[in-house]
């Protein structure tokens, strides 16, 4: 078996990151490590202020309330996407409103209070219409933009390569050949 060369058309000139690769490190920084320390900072400024104890009830009960405001906007969420299911239109607002009301129920559950103040701006729908609309811009504009999108996981080339086909299967015929046969 001879080993092939690598693909040249999105090839990284050595030592640089493509571009998303870089905003996946930004994020995943800014989700394990900036934000557990501000959480600390603020959660340690407000026990100085009301007392431990008081604190961890707030974080509690902030939590709770939270909880119970996600399962009421899911749940009408969920009735207005049936609600466009029946009409025979996608619910494509409704899936996304979902998505960013689950987004705000795990910022919600986890502890501290500027990740409780996000999940409670995502509950809200005013907030949550700005939130959609924005994101629904950037992903428009990327598709308009008609590049390819290309993920890089490290392949540097000189394994085995294997090369595959598909072919597509005709609606009326199966594995064992069309469904009306025996």
């Amino acid at each position: 078996m001879s080993a092939a060369a690598p693909p040249t058309g999105g090839a990284c000139p050595s030592g640089s990151w493509p571009r998303s690769i870089a905003a996946v490190f930004l994020i995943l920084f800014l989700l394990f490590v900036a934000t557990p320390i501000a959480e600390i900072y603020l959660i340690v400024r407000v026990a100085d202020v009301v007392g431990g104890l008081n604190t961890v009830a707030l974080l509690v009960f902030v939590s709770v309330v939270g909880a119970a405001m996600v399962r009421r906007e899911g749940m009408g969420i969920l009735a207005r996407a049936q609600a466009e299911l029946a009409l025979g239109r996608v619910p494509s607002r409704e899936l996304v409103d979902g998505l960013l009301v689950l987004f705000a129920g795990i910022l919600m559950l986890t502890p501290g209070f500027a990740t409780d103040a996000l999940g409670l701006s995502l509950l809200f729908p005013p907030t949550r219409a700005i939130i959609r609309g924005v994101a629904s811009r950037a992903l428009g504009n990327r598709a308009a933009s008609s590049q390819p999108v290309s993920w890089h996981f490290g392949y540097r080339g000189g394994g085995n390569i294997v090369d595959a086909q598909s072919t597509e299967v005709d609606g009326g015929q199966g594995e064992l050949g069309p469904s009306g046969e025996q």
